[in-house]
């Protein structure tokens, strides 16, 4: 397939190196067409190299191949990454000062712009009037991430991530020209790996959690389109890009951080190893052994329940109608039940909406890279089994509740 790749002039123009590799990595023929301004970002070798192919951005060059009408004719597929303000500005307009504007006017196949800009630029009236007329004309905009931007400002404008830009580009040339990532405009918040909660200066209570599940929901969540907010706690591995992350230590601040994280949220997925108890007293010096005294008694008070509790913050607001609550269960079972029977119980008692339920043990998900969960819903729908690496288990995941979300009637 060709595929012509414009790149504007912003700063996540790096990040368009990624993407030009996905797309040459499928076996795509490349002609990646910078503006003037994206040069200053990165060079026209850079894309030379990685496409294979000459790289220009003025329509005096090889005239007589007549570029600024071929390549738009013959593109099966044009991307613009970053579509820049400016950019959007001009392809709304119908300008044509350089190769890469001619060559949208000329373009006869698919065109996909994935924007990146300031959140003030993205949210002007101007600019959402230009995404408007595009798309009111057929090209597909994608909406632009949200999280950190250039300086220390954080909010709807970052652009996509490769891989997201990579699927929604790979969906348009199937034929799917209305094509929508599943979880695009949703906010998700995700809790992610084990809370430790503090005996003195040194020790703590904890638990086996390696955070890997939750990273990689919010990895599912965000190549699905959706703004992630990602409430991590003791993890083992790192937070992932294109998210915005929040550190909690304790239960109690991972209560605090997820009451208000959900209270704009579309969906929240508590895949966090909370504690259920916490020391009762902590002392503000390490506790010593000695050989003349008792050994400590460590007393245990009980900590909230922040899955129920985000149960009932939705319950109890209208903001909430619609919201959808994902809860995990790490369950073994004995001599009183099995595991699906401790779930099935957990799920009715807390009231959230889906519970993602874990038969662990010392060798079992905890630190593994594998996992098989049972999806529980508390409509009653017939229990849904995943299995494989935790990046396969946790798209299924995401694709129950996109589809959750996309079919089922808001909750009253």
């Amino acid at each position: 397939m060709r595929i012509v790749l414009g790149v504007g002039g912003g700063i996540a123009a790096y990040k368009v190196a990624s993407l030009l590799r996905l797309f040459t990595e499928a076996g795509h023929d490349v002609t990646v067409i910078p503006t003037e301004a994206s040069t200053r970002f990165v060079g026209t070798a850079t894309w030379e190299a990685l496409s294979g192919n000459p790289v220009s951005n003025s329509v005096f060059d090889d005239v007589h191949l007549v570029n600024h009408v071929r390549l738009g004719h013959e593109a099966d597929l044009v991307v613009v990454a970053p579509a820049t303000a400016d950019l959007l500005a001009k392809a709304a307009t119908g300008q044509a000062g350089d190769l890469l504007t001619n060559t949208l006017l000329m373009a006869h196949g698919p065109v996909l712009f994935a924007p990146a800009m300031h959140t003030e630029m993205w949210q002007h009236a101007a600019t959402r009037t230009n995404v408007e007329t595009l798309r009111a004309r057929g090209a597909t905009v994608l909406e632009p991430a949200s999280g950190r931007l250039t300086g220390a400002d954080s909010g709807p404008g970052r652009l996509p991530e490769p891989q997201v830009i990579f699927e929604a580009a790979m969906a348009l040339v199937q034929g799917r020209s209305d094509y929508q990532l599943p979880l695009a405009g949703r906010t998700v918040t995700i809790s992610a790996g084990g809370t430790r909660e503090p005996l003195d200066p040194v020790r703590f209570l904890g638990n086996r959690s390696s955070g890997k599940q939750g990273v990689a929901l919010a990895i599912a969540a965000r190549n699905a389109g959706a703004t992630v907010r990602l409430l991590a706690a003791h993890m083992e591995v790192p937070a992932p890009a294109g998210v915005d992350v929040q550190r909690v230590e304790t239960a109690l601040e991972l209560r605090e951080a997820a009451l208000a994280a959900a209270a704009d949220s579309d969906v929240v997925i508590m895949s966090a190893a909370v504690a259920d108890f916490r020391p009762a007293e902590v002392s503000d010096t390490k506790i010593k052994k000695r050989d003349d005294t008792a050994d400590p008694v460590i007393t245990l008070v009980r900590n909230p329940d922040i899955l129920q509790e985000l149960v009932e913050q939705r319950n109890a607001s209208r903001a909430g109608a619609g919201q959808l609550v994902v809860g995990f269960a790490a369950e073994t079972g004995d001599s009183q039940g099995d595991v699906l029977a401790y779930a099935e119980a957990k799920l009715q008692r807390k009231g959230c909406d889906l519970l993602v339920v874990n038969h662990v043990g010392t060798d079992k998900v905890f630190g593994q890279d594998s996992n098989a969960v049972v999806i529980l819903s508390r409509a009653g729908s017939e229990p849904q089994e995943a299995s494989g690496t935790k990046t396969e288990v946790s798209e299924a995941i995401i694709r129950r509740i996109s589809f959750e979300l996309n079919h089922v009637s808001p909750r009253a």
